[in-house]
């Protein structure tokens, strides 16, 4: 059996395993049992990258969510009535807590009756036997797998198969959200399932999806990394209606979205975090009036601050461009911040849909240059140096990553010396040892170069001309030399220089 805790330590990023230690413990302080549930359990089995992390606690998690609040969780939506909450964890992880419950339906496609329940319960109830499945967190059966409707085996046969015949007409929005999950999984839908989705098309369930429910499938294709064959799948089976009724004819713009996705790639593949719904949004409603895309988007039920986004998306573009194309810019430090400083949403928004030179070096120069070297600032050497960590360590970083954007430290030995230099340290002073062994090099040298000379001749005596010769060749060119001019030269002694020997010539 596979040990799915091993697999969550080594699959889940840092941030992601820290918020899951900090729900356990949690839980466990509060003496209530918790499990990690659905996408993130399908995702560990399938191999597929895991996004976000969906907890289920059997008890109410108000005073969970209130602690993780305190600890620097975001709450970013709520549903009272589920006990459902939506949050961003410390380290940007995406996730939720909810309690455990079940839905019992009346009649097929009412309104269900809400009970709290157990762990096993809830999985029952759910949409899909994918995301029918968890893992315990509790001390006594930690790693445990939950699978009380045989998921584990459809994420093998890599099917997406509903739990209900009913799965359809109790929840219409399901008819999105299988095509969603079989184009971002490359699953394929069960055969059962693929017959039971036909006929609800047939009975037309996709016109009766509530317009709130379609809302929140925005909202998830927004943080979807493939978003082009999930839209193209609802066009394919008639659905893009569901969100408005002229997008049958007018299309999405699939330009724009192939752009978008482009930019997305690049920068995810820079360790950038995305949430794209105002981007994709825009583009998925980009040909309809600003009037009719405006109603669409209140009557969906979305929250505010999602709705100004997709209407402040082209004006905060251009306001962006303006700037990277300015003069206040032109320094890299300059287009650094200006660029960190972006919502990430704006960022690869402008990457689609401005085709600027200038803009998009800079765009490049963030993400394959600037990023990379702030990314990898030498925090540790600058500790070992001796420098505390406070308001100087960070600002000599900070003077350090400058000059790096100039081109300087570009050597591990440049780097070390900058770093000295910005935090005040004199050099090295040269070793002892070091000098000790070049002292004992040049002796040896010395000595080697002193037996390789031959040894003095005796000292001659001089005359007043100057030393005398000993050399036998030296005394017979003397000699000669003598007597061409006249003088007797005595034997053992140097020529006079030329100007003695004319003197000599001229006396008496």
């Amino acid at each position: 059996m596979p040990d799915y805790m091993f697999l969550l330590e080594s699959r889940l990023s840092p941030e992601q395993h820290a918020a899951l230690v900090r729900v356990q413990e949690l839980a466990q302080a509060q003496g209530v049992n918790v499990y990690l549930t659905g996408g993130a359990v399908r995702d560990l089995i399938s191999g597929a990258p895991i996004r976000d992390l969906d907890f289920t606690v059997e008890g109410n998690p108000g005073s969970m969510v209130r602690e993780l609040e305190k600890g620097g969780a975001q709450k970013v939506s709520e549903e009272p009535n589920l006990r459902h909450t939506e949050l961003i964890f410390p380290g940007d992880v995406d996730g939720s807590v909810a309690e455990a419950r079940d839905e019992v339906y009346a009649l097929p496609g009412t309104r269900p009756e809400l009970h709290w329940a157990t762990i096993m319960e809830d999985l029952r109830r759910r949409d899909f036997s994918v995301n029918a499945v968890a893992i315990s967190l509790n001390p006594a059966s930690r790693g445990l797998l939950l699978d009380p409707t045989n998921g584990l085996a459809d994420i093998e046969r890599r099917e997406v198969r509903a739990l209900s015949i009913h799965c359809f007409t109790n929840q219409p929005v399901r008819l999105l959200r299988i095509l969603r999950y079989t184009a971002r999984l490359d699953f394929k839908m069960e055969g059962r399932t693929a017959e039971w989705f036909a006929l609800a098309i047939e009975r037309g369930l996709d016109k009766q999806i509530p317009v709130a429910d379609v809302g929140q499938e925005l909202r998830q294709l927004g943080n979807e990394e493939h978003v082009l064959p999930i839209i193209k799948a609802w066009e394919s089976h008639g659905l893009l209606g569901a969100i408005h009724p002229h997008l049958a004819k007018r299309h999405p713009d699939y330009e724009g979205l192939g752009r978008l996705a482009r930019a997305s790639e690049q920068m995810s593949a820079a360790g950038l975090k995305l949430r794209l719904f105002a981007p994709v949004t825009w583009y998925l409603l980009g040909r309809l009036t600003p009037r009719e895309r405006s109603l669409t988007l209140h009557k969906m039920g979305l929250r505010a601050e999602e709705v100004a986004a997709v209407a402040k998306l082209e004006g905060a573009a251009r306001e962006a461009v303006k700037a990277l194309k300015g003069r206040q810019t032109e320094a890299p430090k300059d287009a650094y911040r200006y660029i960190e400083r972006m919502p990430r949403d704006v960022m690869a928004f402008v990457q689609a849909e401005h085709a600027n030179a200038r803009v998009n070096n800079k765009f490049r120069s963030y993400l394959q240059k600037w990023r990379p070297l702030r990314l990898s600032l030498p925090a540790g050497e600058l500790e070992a140096l001796g420098v505390e960590r406070g308001p100087q360590f960070d600002r000599i970083l900070e003077q350090f990553f400058e000059l790096e954007l100039k081109g300087k430290g570009k050597t591990a030995i440049d780097r070390a010396r900058l770093l000295r230099q910005l935090a005040g340290i004199k050099p090295e002073p040269k070793k002892a040892e070091k000098k000790a062994g070049k002292a004992a090099a040049g002796g040896k040298a010395g000595a080697a170069k002193a037996g390789t000379e031959k040894a003095p001749a005796a000292k001659a005596p001089t005359t007043k001309s100057g030393p005398a010769k000993t050399d036998a060749a030296k005394v017979t060119a003397g000699k000669k030399v003598g007597a061409a001019k006249g003088g007797a030269v005595k034997a053992g002694t140097r020529a006079k220089p030329a100007r003695g020997r004319k003197k000599a010539a001229a006396g008496p």
